[in-house]
């Protein structure tokens, strides 16, 4: 009796990582930087005797957080396969 040789497969999983890992990931970096900038600002506000440094952390802890999230690509939007993928499936989805 001939073995069957195809490769057995295990459990399909779903393609990506889906949007709520996606926001967290920008909610923990945005928020992150806004901490740990703050933080810097304000240890450097009580070294210095200022007042402004803090504000100046949660500005550069924002801008940090949003360049991370775009670097990373949580800001891009992800097609799914029902969704045409290039200029040519328009013209294939109107001749149908």
């Amino acid at each position: 009796m001939p073995e069957d040789t195809t490769p057995q497969q295990g459990p399909v999983e779903p393609s990506g990582d889906g949007g709520y890992n996606s926001g967290m990931a920008v909610f923990s970096y945005v928020i992150g930087g806004i901490v740990v900038w703050s933080l810097i600002g304000w240890g450097l506000d009580n070294l210095l005797k200022t007042r402004w440094f803090v504000l100046a952390g949660a500005l550069v802890g924002i801008a940090g957080g949003i360049y991370l999230t775009m670097k990373h690509g949580l800001f891009t939007h992800r097609t799914g396969p029902a969704e045409p993928q290039g200029p040519g499936d328009d013209a294939e989805a109107d001749r149908r």
